[in-house]
């Protein structure tokens, strides 16, 4: 298996010494079947030790290694060398604080997923401890595509909502919150529109759908978020005529 010379732009910034961000130039010769991750795996180890980043997997499973690649969010262990040219620019995701190189500050983003209250709520008693809660498979297809977000964040990094309002809940925590919304087993969905369907919820999405795009694991943030502007129109009317939304 042949060699393909890379040359590796990478965004650097060190806040106890940069005035603000720059690029470092780095060639790197890459195996075919390499991503760029594998690039900068090579680079750490061979080329420069001060470089920073975040990774975990190399599966897709972590979400850690999300970076901006030719100005596009990405996971960089899913994005391989072969689909792209012979320069390569690589940059911290977008939206958010830079904390070191390519590693970002996600406090914001962890916190907002809180507010999803991504557990499941019950006001029935729970079944005894020798039993569980029973759910058809019908019931477990409804919700199981927005079980699969891996937190990786590259939707908040396409996201043009919360890059120009750091208050909006975004896209991430509003299709976690759908999730269990969506689930069979839990009574909460009342409790989470009262946060969710505020200005900053799922009304402060303009509906883009980036989120969706830049998505690796196909979760469809944008389609939750207008499933429950629905769900948030719906609840409100059952409130409003004293009805309940929640689940039995």
């Amino acid at each position: 298996m042949g060699t393909r010379q890379i040359e590796l732009e990478v965004m650097r910034y060190n806040p106890e010494k940069d005035e603000a961000p720059w690029f470092q130039q780095y060639s790197v010769p890459c195996e075919e079947d390499w991503a760029i991750l594998d690039a900068l795996i090579y680079v750490k180890d061979n080329l420069d030790s001060t470089l920073s980043y975040r990774w975990s997997c190399h599966m897709m499973v972590c979400g850690s290694c999300g970076m901006t690649v030719n100005g596009e969010p990405h996971l960089t262990c899913k994005t391989f060398i072969r689909d792209l040219p012979d320069k390569v620019r690589v940059e911290p995701l977008e939206n958010f604080p830079i904390e070191r190189d390519l590693v970002v500050v996600l406090d914001d983003v962890m916190q907002k997923l809180q507010l999803a209250k991504p557990y499941i709520i019950r006001k029935d008693d729970p079944p005894p401890e020798d039993e569980e809660y029973p759910q058809s498979r019908a019931a477990l297809k409804k919700f199981k595509q927005y079980t699969m977000c891996i937190n990786c964040m590259l939707c908040y990094s396409a996201c043009p909502q919360y890059g120009l309002s750091n208050d909006f809940i975004g896209p991430a925590a509003l299709s976690l919150a759908h999730r269990y919304n969506l689930d069979s087993r839990d009574q909460g969905k009342a409790q989470r529109l009262d946060i969710l369907a505020d200005h900053d919820g799922v009304w402060e999405c303009s509906f883009v759908g980036a989120c969706s795009e830049a998505c690796p694991k196909n979760v469809d943030p944008a389609a939750a978020i207008q499933q429950m502007k629905v769900d948030g129109t719906m609840e409100w009317w059952k409130q409003k005529f004293g009805l309940t939304g929640d689940k039995p």
